[in-house]
């Protein structure tokens, strides 16, 4: 029974009252709307807002089997992606490569549950309208990724995996304090024909022994939660607003592809942890002042750690082209897009040609 109701959590499905048609989330809303009559409801909201999660429990091997259910997932061979698939989900395609998956290979696996998601703020037509814009202005691109941009299949939606990591950080460091001065110094130079003397002011750095503790709250630190091999989102796109997340409801993922996390908890741990020294270096710099700053030394201690399993929205739209993969991305938050691309061999050898023989006309012309 139990094993019941903990996967109702997550693969439970609404049909619409009106048709029977299965509701999905509409983007940039709090609805779940049918398709095909138009009928809508409104996302029920946790009154318990976001659960943050106590870190150690979950970090030894009792504590990592609480808060987590059972999915149904693909695992792609091609690429090592993990996907859940819902029931509905017409095509049977890795979201990152495009191969076929099979869904006689589909499997049941654990995860932790997401504490939070962050819905998508546009549909797939306005992410294919943003697409099809980017790859009509790419120069020299194949007149076959033109023509694949005006399919919006080749759009899917995605809910990427991240943990957050809450932390009280408490440190004591030892440095120096770097403060500028300036001195004359004398240099020779040559005006009309004669050697003269001047000066130029060139700045030191008079350092000074400093220690002291900083004390402060790591709030969100964002770490990527899955490997994505050649298909890695850019970091550019990798930009969210969290204020907008929402506690997690599985209203939200209808429609979509949700990945699974594939780094584990204690490996985000680890990431979190170096990034938490990394901000607790530039606090020290802070608090030592001056001009400039030494580091030498520091001793951290990170205390009231939780984390949250997260989901962030993305669109991504692949293209093969002369047997190699392209990706291209768009936040399904800002709207931002970035990804690789080919180029046409023959455009360029074209355009080329086209300007070699302007200038062989033009040295003809001027030598008439």
């Amino acid at each position: 029974m139990e094993e019941e109701e903990k996967k109702a959590i997550s693969e439970q499905k609404r049909s619409c009252v009106n048709c029977g048609a299965e509701l999905k989330y509409k983007p940039g809303t709090t609805n779940i709307n049918c398709e095909y009559c138009g009928h809508q409801e409104t996302i029920t909201q946790d009154e318990d807002g976001f659960k943050e999660l106590e870190l150690k429990p979950y970090l030894s091997a009792m504590g990592s089997q609480s808060h987590s259910e059972e999915i149904m997932m693909l695992h792609c061979k091609n690429c090592g992606a993990n996907q859940h698939v819902e029931e509905n989900y017409k095509s049977l395609h890795c979201v990152y490569c495009t191969m076929p998956l099979i869904i006689e290979d589909a499997y049941k696996e654990d995860w932790i549950l997401p504490g939070a998601v962050l819905p998508f703020q546009f549909d797939q037509k306005k992410s294919h309208q943003i697409f099809s814009k980017w790859v009509k202005g790419l120069w020299f691109a194949p007149n076959k990724l033109k023509k694949a941009a005006l399919d919006p299949q080749n759009t899917k939606g995605l809910y990427l995996p991240y943990w957050t990591f809450d932390a009280q950080l408490y440190a004591d460091y030892t440095g120096e304090r770097g403060t500028y001065y300036y001195v004359s110094v004398p240099y020779t130079t040559t005006v009309n024909g004669k050697t003269v003397t001047r000066t130029r002011q060139e700045r030191r750095t008079r350092w000074s022994p400093t220690s002291g503790n900083i004390t402060g709250f790591v709030d969100d630190t964002l770490i990527k939660a899955s490997h994505q091999r050649n298909n890695a989102i850019p970091k550019k796109l990798s930009h969210w607003n969290l204020d907008a997340l929402e506690p997690f409801n599985t209203s939200y993922l209808a429609g979509f592809v949700t990945e699974k996390y594939t780094i584990l908890l204690q490996d985000g741990h680890l990431s979190s942890t170096k990034e938490a020294e990394r901000i607790a270096r530039s606090w020290a710099r802070q608090d030592i002042g001056g001009d400039t700053q030494r580091v030498h030394s520091i001793d951290m201690r990170l205390s009231q750690e939780t984390f949250k399993h997260i989901l962030l929205p993305v669109y991504i739209s692949a293209y093969r082209f002369n047997s190699k993969k392209y990706n291209f991305f768009i936040n399904g938050q800002t709207g931002k897009i970035s990804g690789s691309r080919p180029y046409s061999f023959w455009k360029i050898f074209f355009l080329v040609v086209f300007i070699l023989s302007i200038i062989l006309i033009l040295l003809w012309l001027s030598n008439k």
